[in-house]
Parts: C-alpha cells; structure tokens; sequence
C-alpha cells in the first residue's frame, strides 16, 4: 500500500529543457516503442526533443543527424522492429577528439538531457562522455567555438539509459528490451521444426543468440522442453558427451520421436573451449547415428514486430527515462532505468556495468557458479528449473513418499496451463509422490475421472494451448459429497488447481467444507492461469500474456487496413469479463487512442471528448483511430452503441468500423512468456506441497485444517508469494470477479499520455534510485 502522499509530474516540468534521443549498438526489437514514449513523454512536459539518427555516429557528424521532433515523428513505429532512428557502430566515439565535435553539436542545439537505449557498450560510452563533459566544454570554449555563457549555462550532461538487447545480458535490469520478441522468434521456429522432426525421428540441434549471455539459449529450452541445453555461464561438467549420449538414447527408447538440444551462440566446456552445433551433430551422428540436422537462427532473433511485452516494457521504461532526466541533478550518477520484477527501477548505470563485467570475469577465470549468481535470481532460478524438469532420475534413486497429489484445470482454457501441468508432473515426481491427473476440473473429480499420470505422459506439453487435461467452469459446492469420496477411494493426499476466478472460488468451497468433511484437511493449492488475469493475489496470470498477443497482432493488423483508407476509427471489443487488464494493455501496446473498462467508469461526456480528440486528430497526418472496449465495461454503452456513436459524430471527418475478438483470444500456442511463467510458478507450488505433506502428516495420515494450507501462490510485484485464499477474501470484489485494487491501472494515464490527452500520473511508485549489490538474493523474483 502506499503510505505517502502521491506526487504528481505536474510540477515536474521540463519547460526550457531539451532531451535528445539515440539508440546505438545492435538493435531489438521494441526500441521504436522506447523512442515513442521518450518524444510523446517529452513532448507532454513542454521540453524539447531530437532525434540523433544512426547513433553515436550521428551525434559526431552532426547537421541533419540532430533533428527537433514532433508528436506526429513516432506516430506508427510502435509495431516496427529494429529501430527507425537507425543504429552504428562508432569509431570516431570512441576517440576524445570525437566526443568534442559531438560536445560542440548538442551544445548548439541547448541538448544537455541525454537518452541512450542499446547494450553495455553504449551505456559505459555515455558515462565516459557525462564525465568529461565540463572539460569537453572548457576545450572548446579555449578554441573559441562556443562562449564563456554556454560554459556556465550548459555545464552538466545528465545521461539516462535504457537497455536494448536481445540477449538479455545486463545486470541489474531483470528484462532488457527485445528479450520477450527474441524468445518469440526462437520458439515459433522450434514449435515449426518440432513437427517436421516428429515426421522423422530427428534430432535437431539449433544455435540461437547470445556470445556472452546464455539467457535466450536457457530460458528457449525451459519453454520447448529441449533435451539439452549449452550455455557459457554453466558448461557441462567432464565427460558430457557420454551422458548426453545416454539421455538422448533412453529418450528414443521412451519413444521419444524428437529431440532437441539448443547451443547458445558462446557455448564452452569447462576448460573454456567452444562447444559448437557442428561439434554437437557429429558427436550425436558418430556414437548413436542419428538422423541429425543443425539450425542457425541468426539474425531472425533480432527481427520481425516486438511482442506485446516488450511494446509495454519500452513504453513504461521511456516514460520513467523522462521522469529521471527531469529530475537529476549535478549529483545524481547517470543511471538505468528497468523493470524489477513487476515494478519500475532506477539503477546507477556503472554498478549495473561493473556486474555485467564481473559475469565475464568471472567465466574466463572458471568461476561458473558465481557467473551464475552474478546473472541474477531470474537467470537461476531458470537454470535450477531446468535441471529439474528435463532429466528423469532413475527409479531406484528417487525417495518414495507414498504421498499421492492430484493436479486438475478449473475455469475457461488459458494458454499454458498445459506447460504448468508438466512442471506439475515432474516435480511431483522428483519429489517421490505419486501424480493423479483429473480430467474435466471439479465436474470430472466428481464422476471419478482420475488416472496416475507419469514423466513421459505430459512430455511435449509444453507448447500445446488450451488444457490438455480438459477444463470446466463448475464449482465443488454441488459434489462435495462425491469429491469427498473420490478424494478417499484415491488417496488423494494434496490438491494442485490450475485455473482462474472458478479455481480460487472452488478453494474457497472446498476449505469451508472441511467442516463437514475431513477429506479436504489436506493442503491445497493454486495456480492463476486465466486470461482475463483477474485472480486477486496476482499480478499475472498464466494465458493473460498470450491473450494479449493476439489482441496486439489483431490490432495492428487492423490498423494497416486503414492506412490503406484514410480516415477510419475501429472499435475494438476484448474479453476479460469485468476486469479491463486485456483492453487497458491492449491500448497500451497496440498504441490506441482510447480504452474504456469497467474499473474507470465512463460516460456521455467522456464518449464527447474521445469523438473531439478523434476529430482533431484527423487533421493531422495520423488519420485513423483505435479504440479497445472491454465487453463488461457498461451495459449500457455497448459495442454496437458506442460505434453507432462515433459513426454518427464522426460524420463527414471520419467513418467508423468494429471488430469483436471473442474467443480467439483464449487460443494459439501459448508465448514465451507464458510457458515459462506456468512452468516456473508450477514447479514452485509443487514444492510448496511437498513441503506442507511432510508438515501435516501425522500418526500415519495427513491432516491440515489450518487456513495457511490453501493457499493461492501469486506474482506481487517483485515476489512470487503464497497467499492463504482466506486472506485474499478482503480484496476481492466478488460481484464483479476482480481484486479491488488492481497495479495496472496505474498505468492508465501512460496510455493516455501517449495518445495525447492531458491527464495526471502519480509518480510516487516511479523508481527511486537504488542499489545494484542490495537486491535480494535469495528472493523469488516474479521475472520469466
């Protein structure tokens, strides 16, 4: 909760300030979206804002390199990949005489406000540059090309980065720019060539990015449930080759027809020796002759449109840059702006690069475990995952608990449900228990439909949409009795429910049954998967991240059939019942001018001011117009009354189309995102039950009546925390299915800013700056 006042940037103003914007170093995918929110932010706080094109090069040569821009400049980048300002390496930068003649060219233009979105190189290039700044200036001053005046107004360089690049190789910042759409090119090509090689019993080994960073190259592989994994922060120990062999051989005798093991670009082995993909195929071909084939991804990581995740990603992290610049002062270190976890942070950019070095360092030198640390929880905490769920322990050395857990889907179906049921197999396994999968949720339980599941059962899962297991919106409350006796006849020591707002009221009928029935003393536990993400206790919910590609994908695909016709405003209806998460972000990553929920009522009036807003807009060059309706946000003001509405005041300026998503947005393979959320917070809740059994178990049976053993385990901000489903009764609205305070609407005036309407931002919640040493390390970070 917040305890302080709010502080609002009206009186942050960067009246007289000019800002400029560059990227540099390899491009990613979502700079556009950074560069977008940097100029309309900007813009909206009355400075001024440039454009320096082709990078630090461009800020050397100067002239038409260093352009004003204006609101309409970014109008229609969010969706394109790369970055539109362009990007270059630099030479003459990197030479002082360089920096000079870049000094002397922001100093005619009054720039002193610096924005740098690209890699570790670019940053520790601006610092350098922030650092000599007041000598550069002395230098020309001497030299008679600027004044005595300029000296003394322009004295200091304030310098914000943010940070772009795929491999995600960056300490401090839990998600660099262009990671999610990576993974998403990564994982579109393995959910391709895992169907060809089902065709043929292949072996595939793919190359993906990453010299340094073995991000991409691990967390690809948590999310197809590859075979074998190569990264330079945690090379395999002496003898791989052997036990590689042996894995993939017992695969194919598990009639496992495909295997797949993904090498990170800067694969070594433990002496520091490249592991190549050429090395890999030969050694599958040579010792067990299987048909194998090598894939270099290359550059297609880098392209195509960002995700829906790094369109938001950049657009909060361009709006907190501004509010960073507007306000540092002499004393404040150039720092970093990036998200932790769920919550924008602000990070002294040296300590962020020293880290970075320190992982480097650390791999020459062979210390692997502490390069692993020094990556950050996230990165562990994805390595620990891995290695638990991709090699099965041979019977004989796993502990038997005689523990029997059943795992069962509630709800609508939500894309990756099926990658936690997996996690939930396996680690149940790992563990010693024994797993029961319920087909069909509470209605299935009821009628018996319960069978043992096993390792090999939910290989594949993974990367399958919908639920696997079969999923049904149906309470308990009306089979108690028969899920009381299904739960004895089986044994069922610990429930496991993977669903939305059906699965956390189910838990709240099962525990107040415990009551009448003892069966249900047992611990119990949930995990959000919806894609409406309206499960109170959770930031996230598994399936929202997919819905919200979809919508995203549609949207931008409707937009381009208006810019074939002028003058054309959609109206857009998404799911997610009463909870305006999917329009809101929607908005927010499709780049819309208006999105109206539920969570902030709306009426004539404001219907008034969005159709002006539109009109005015169609005077301008950008002449067409989104806008997101969330289907519960009035009964009233429908989607066909809404669009009647516009078409009958947009006449003459504008004409007026609508599109209702429906359930496509429930569909698809499930994102990155989204596999490795469920399967991460899945495996965490398993353990979570192990760890409750051991607790309860008493004179040979099981008994937990306590509220902290039903519980809901949930992403909070920075933390992933379980939650007695008790305790989470306070901030439910049970009326209308959605937790009473909701984080993202926070973000509602970001969405606004962007599209041009005045309006306040708390920046209360925006990152102080902090320490990078002081974050925590045995904390469970919410990051995928």
């Amino acid at each position: 909760a917040m305890d302080h006042q709010p502080k609002f940037f009206e009186n942050l103003s960067g009246a007289g300030k000019a800002i400029a914007v560059l990227t540099s170093g390899g491009d990613a995918q979502g700079m556009n979206a950074a560069v977008r929110a940097v100029v309309r932010m900007g813009i909206y706080v009355n400075a001024k804002v440039y454009f320096i094109y082709e990078g630090y090069q461009g800020m050397v040569d100067g002239g038409d390199n260093i352009v004003e821009v204006s609101w309409e400049s970014v109008s229609s980048i969010l969706q394109v990949g790369g970055t539109v300002i362009g990007s270059a390496r630099c030479k003459p930068f990197r030479t002082r005489e360089g920096r000079l003649q870049a000094a002397f060219n922001l100093v005619q233009r009054g720039i002193t406000n610096l924005c740098v979105i690209g890699g570790d190189g670019s940053l520790t290039g601006a610092n350098l540059f922030r650092e000599e700044w007041s000598g550069l200036l002395e230098e020309l001053a001497q030299k008679g090309k600027i004044d005595a005046e300029a000296v003394k107004k322009y004295a200091y360089l304030n310098i914000v980065g943010m940070v772009g690049s795929i491999d995600n190789d960056f300490c401090g910042t839990d998600m660099t720019i262009g990671t999610d759409s990576a993974l998403h090119r990564i994982i579109e090509v393995v959910d391709a060539i895992m169907t060809t090689a089902q065709s043929h019993q292949r072996t595939f080994v793919l190359e993906v990015m990453g010299r340094h960073c073995g991000y991409l190259a691990l967390v690809s592989a948590l999310a197809c449930g590859a075979d074998w994994v190569f990264i330079p922060e945690y090379p395999p120990e002496e003898g791989w080759e052997d036990s590689m062999c042996v894995k993939l051989s017992e695969n194919r005798a598990r009639k496992k027809r495909l295997n797949i093991i993904i090498v990170a670009e800067g694969a070594i082995d433990c002496h520091n020796k490249p592991i190549t993909s050429e090395k890999v195929k030969d050694l599958v071909v040579q010792r067990l002759g299987f048909d194998t084939r090598v894939t270099i991804l290359g550059h297609v990581q880098r392209g195509g449109t960002p995700s829906a995740f790094d369109r938001i990603l950049a657009s909060r992290m361009g709006v907190e840059a501004v509010l960073a610049l507007l306000e540092a002062t002499p004393d404040t270190p150039a720092c970093v702006v990036s998200l932790s976890g769920n919550q924008a942070v602000r990070l002294p950019l040296m300590e962020c690069v020293q880290m970075t070095q320190e992982v480097q360092k650390a791999m020459d030198e062979g210390r692997f475990l502490e390069a692993v640390r020094l990556r950050g929880r996230s990165f562990e905490n994805n390595l620990n995952t891995y290695k638990l769920l991709s090699h099965k322990k041979p019977d004989a050395e796993l502990p038997k608990t005689n523990f029997n857990v059943a795992v069962l889907n509630v709800g609508a179906p939500a894309a990756g449900m099926n990658a936690a049921v997996r996690a939930a197999v396996r680690v149940g396994m790992t563990e010693g228990h024994k797993i029961f999968a319920v087909i069909d949720g509470f209605e299935g339980f009821a009628r018996g439909k319960i069978k043992e599941i096993s390792w090999g059962d939910v290989g594949g899962w993974t990367g399958q949409g919908g639920s696997i297991l079969g999923t049904k919106r149906t309470l308990p409350a009306k089979y108690l009795e028969k899920i009381a006796d299904q739960m004895r006849t089986n044994n069922i020591n610990a429930l496991m429910v993977i669903g939305g707002f059906e699965a956390y009221l189910g838990l709240l009928e099962l525990s107040a049954a415990r009551e009448k029935y003892d069966e249900f003393c047992v611990p119990m536990v949930m995990v959000p998967a919806t894609v409406s993400n309206n499960v109170p206790g959770s930031d996230f919910s598994i399936g929202a991240d997919t819905a919200l590609n979809t919508i995203t994908d549609t949207c931008d695909r409707i937009k381009q059939s208006a810019s074939g016709t002028k003058r054309r405003v959609f109206i857009i209806e998404t799911m997610g019942g009463y909870c305006g998460y999917l329009a809101n972000m929607g908005a927010l990553a499709a780049g819309a001018d208006a999105a109206y929920i539920f969570e902030e009522q709306f009426d004539i009036r404001e219907l008034q001011a969005n159709v002006e807003h539109l009109t005015e807009k169609m005077k301008t060059s950008i002449q067409r117009g989104l806008v997101l309706r969330n289907e519960n946000c009035n009964e009233n003001y429908t989607t066909d009354f809404i669009y009647q509405l516009y078409s009958e005041e947009g006449k003459g300026v504008f004409d007026c189309r609508k599109n209702v998503l429906g359930h496509m947005q429930q569909g698809g393979a499930p994102s990155p995102f989204d596999r490795n959320f469920g399967t991460k917070i899945s495996a965490k809740a398993m353990q979570w039950i192990s760890k409750k059994l051991k607790e309860t178990y008493r004179k040979g049976k099981v008994f937990a009546n306590t509220e902290d053993s039903v519980c809901l385990l949930g992403m909070r901000r920075r933390n992933l925390v379980f939650q007695p489903v008790a305790e989470l009764k306070n901030e439910t609205d049970f009326v209308h299915r959605i937790p009473k305070e909701q984080w993202w609407l926070k973000l509602r005036p970001l969405m606004k800013i962007l599209a041009k309407y005045k309006t306040s931002y708390d920046v209360s919640d925006s990152g102080q700056l902090e320490h990078v040493a002081m974050l925590p390390k045995e904390a469970e970070t919410g990051a995928i």
